[in-house]
């Protein structure tokens, strides 16, 4: 998490590994003796103690407590739902310094209060066996954390100047350390194990860095600076691809915004072929990424590596000071969020990762998804960003519920950019946007209004008024006029019918790892006379793990006309074979103008190639 610019503030995490003294990072003095200079007002103790257990064993040291103190478990990190880490915590206890054991009050289901003064010890398990880069896993392959997952904090100490401390005890000899943070050599006990500290401002920053701790691969992208280290944990991937894709990406992204935001930069890479734990997670200096193969590391990375600047950075106000205790209203996830998608894909487009017609395809994809879901005639995607916390919930997703701020963000994002460049003579894109977003808010510590600040940043590069445009598609529901604005970029969208097949039931839009349940049946359906009922978790779909989009599935040449499903229904697993009928759908593509005008070239040239004239 971001701090202002002028508070000088300070914290510092230690771990305890054991190590050679050769695979210890340089001695940074200046943080020693900075970190010395104070003393620790919280530190913890963090225990690999039997990894098939998937228990974290936290120690909290607390010290000058006047009488009371107040300790709480964050609620929710990162990703805008309440998961309530509190539910996986064991064995809650405080002792003072004569080990006697504390009363222990609890406040609510995250907050407790323990009487006492001076030091006290706090200490917890908590059970963390989850995949992928918004959760926390110890295994006996590795540990991955999201800290906020992990650690409990001290609410009116989070921005003193403090030393947070941790001790990783038990780790095996072969794993390495990956983290952001910046790590220095402390101290060395007599069983030759080493302190060793990792710097951040405060408490948001502390666990708004992932740790990483595994057998893994790691390197660093070469000719990039400053540096860009990558970890990845797994084995189907094609290093070649990844490091090449990877320094595409930074190369790009970093000379678009004006130049890195940071010191070192963190890629973190869970890589697993059957799709457990994929998707991405943005840090200020650091991304976690579950991922397929190489590829789709790369392609999520275009998207978690533009969250540099883009929320980490470029902030809206609403999510600022950050409360980990219940839920934060932000109207401008379409712009965070949907708007960094559309940069993934100018990434993609304008390195060469993708040719012209892929990105074409990507955006005809784009529009598809959203004009097939009714709700958009009813949902703004303000209201969207503001709903972002009922994404949990299997039927919110649904098509007549919802709409996605990722995908008509990622839509309005790319209109805008073609409405710029069409009312400049393409000498002004979406991305002279960005960078005047980063310079007047980002670098100056200031926080933007939600959606007003937006559209008057895009008012003043463009030097005309976009009132209408952000009152019709950003907070009202208007159609989006794609055929209208793509003509300015000579291109032209074409609705073509074909016929798709039809399962007779609909599943839920289930994140990766997710189970993909079953909620709703077509009467008479196929489906319905073999047996399948609401509720009916899909392990298996013709034989290979039950794909998240059914309905992508069905889009599918040469669709087979049986497919046969694995169910869990309550404790038992159910095999079907279900008849798919068909029926008619229609696809959208975007193709360029044949006859396109010299200026309609230019603008499509410059979407393609990130230039303006």
């Amino acid at each position: 998490m971001k701090s202002s610019p002028d508070r000088n503030i300070y914290s510092a995490l230690y771990f305890r590994p054991s190590l050679n003294l050769a695979r210890l990072v340089p001695i940074f003095l200046f943080a020693v003796l900075r970190c010395s200079a104070a003393p620790s007002v919280v530190t913890y103790t963090i225990s690999f103690a039997h990894p098939e257990n998937h228990l974290f064993h936290v120690s909290m040291k607390i010290r000058d407590v006047e009488k009371q103190v107040v300790i709480q478990m964050p609620a929710w990190n990162a990703t805008y739902q309440i998961r309530d880490f509190a539910s996986r915590i064991q064995n809650l206890r405080a002792t003072d310094e004569k080990n006697e054991q504390l009363r222990i009050e609890k406040l609510d289901k995250q907050t407790w209060r323990v009487s006492a003064n001076e030091t006290i010890d706090v200490s917890y398990d908590i059970f963390w066996d989850e995949p992928g880069p918004f959760a926390s896993q110890l295994n006996s392959v590795h540990a991955f954390m999201n800290l906020a997952e992990i650690l409990m904090f001290v609410p009116d100490r989070r921005r003193e100047w403090t030393a947070f401390g941790m001790d990783w005890n038990s780790v095996p000899p072969n794993w390495k350390t990956s983290m952001a943070l910046t790590t220095v050599v402390m101290d060395v006990d007599p069983n030759d194990r080493y302190w060793m500290q990792a710097s951040a401002n405060n408490f948001d920053a502390l666990v708004d860095a992932p740790v990483e701790f595994c057998d893994c691969s790691k390197f660093s992208l070469l000719d990039i600076s400053p540096l860009v280290s990558v970890t990845v944990h797994g084995q189907n991937y094609n290093k070649r691809e990844l490091e090449e894709g990877l320094t595409k990406i930074v190369r790009y992204e970093t000379q678009l915004m004006g130049g890195a935001p940071y010191d070192h930069y963190q890629f973190i890479f869970h890589i697993d072929s059957s799709g457990a734990g994929g998707g991405g997670m943005e840090h200020a200096n650091s991304t976690a990424i579950g991922a397929t193969s190489s590829a789709s590391a790369v392609t999520t990375a275009a998207h978690e590596f533009f969250h540099l600047w883009n929320v980490k950075r470029i902030r809206p106000q609403s999510l600022e000071p950050i409360d980990y205790t219940k839920e934060m209203y932000t109207r401008s996830l379409w712009f965070a969020e949907g708007v960094t998608s559309t940069y993934a894909a100018y990434a993609e487009v304008r390195t060469g990762l993708w040719t012209p017609n892929q990105f074409y395809e990507d955006l005809a994809s784009q529009i598809q998804e959203l004009q097939d879901r009714p709700a958009r005639k009813w949902q703004s995607v303000e209201e969207s960003s503001l709903n972002a916390w009922l994404e949990k919930y299997p039927q919110y997703n649904q098509p007549e519920y919802s709409i996605s701020y990722y995908n008509k963000g990622q839509l309005v994002g790319f209109l805008l950019d073609v409405l710029i460049r069409d009312a400049t003579d393409n000498h002004k894109s979406l991305d002279d946007v960005m960078r005047s977003l980063n310079e007047n808010f980002a670098k100056k510590g200031l926080f933007y209004n939600d959606s007003a600040d937006i559209e008057a940043t895009a008012e003043s590069v463009a030097g005309v008024s976009f009132k209408d445009f952000f009152a019709k598609y950003v907070s009202g529901t208007g159609e989006l006029p794609y055929a209208e604005i793509l003509a300015k970029a000579g291109l032209i969208p074409v609705d073509v019918d074909r016929t798709i097949a039809a399962l007779g039931f609909r599943t839920s839009n289930a994140s990766a790892g997710d189970p993909v349940v079953v909620l709703s049946v077509d009467g008479g359906s196929a489906a319905e006379k073999a047996g399948l009922q609401v509720g009916d978790a899909l392990i298996l779909f013709n034989g290979e793990p039950a794909p998240q989009g059914l309905i992508t599935w069905g889009q599918q040449p040469g669709a087979v006309k049986v497919v046969k499903i694995r169910v869990r229904r309550t404790s038992s697993e159910l095999d079907f074979s279900i008849a798919a009928g068909s029926t008619i759908a229609r696809k959208t593509t975007v193709i360029p103008m044949n006859r396109a005008t010299e200026k309609q070239r230019r603008i499509r040239e410059g979407l393609l190639q990130g230039k303006t004239n």
